[in-house]
């Protein structure tokens, strides 16, 4: 049995899989969008506004703790991926990965806790 093919083939078909869904980023210009939002409007727009203080004022309704705190860490993430500090991961088209690794590894953290709230403790 030849491993190297078969690993091959499945990276092969993940490729196959995760291609649209590039090509769907590019053509939306997701990232550009995400870093041009601007913070001050959106939270001043009612638009946007009210529904959010609609769901955090029904989760705490309904004492959703786990949904606030997941709440509040991808608002973080969101607010951190839009700092100095994530300008410069990438210097000159080249990827510092002195300062990826404590991304990395915070992500993962993060995405370890919250895994944890969703699914290691029982209400």
């Amino acid at each position: 049995m030849d491993f190297g093919a078969t690993i091959d083939s499945i990276l092969q078909k993940i490729g196959d899989l995760i291609e649209p869904v590039g090509r769907l980023v590019q053509e939306t210009h997701l990232p550009e969008q995400i870093k041009e939002v601007d913070f001050s409007g959106l939270f001043s727009n009612p638009w946007f506004l009210v529904p959010f203080i609609a769901l955090v004022g029904y989760l705490l309704y309904k004492k959703a703790l786990r949904d606030l705190i997941i709440l509040g860490a991808v608002l973080a993430i969101w607010w951190a991926s839009g700092t100095q500090y994530m300008q410069t991961l990438v210097v000159n088209g080249e990827l510092q990965v002195n300062k990826v690794l404590p991304v990395l590894f915070g992500g993962a953290a993060i995405l370890g806790f919250i895994i944890y709230l969703l699914f290691g403790r029982s209400d």
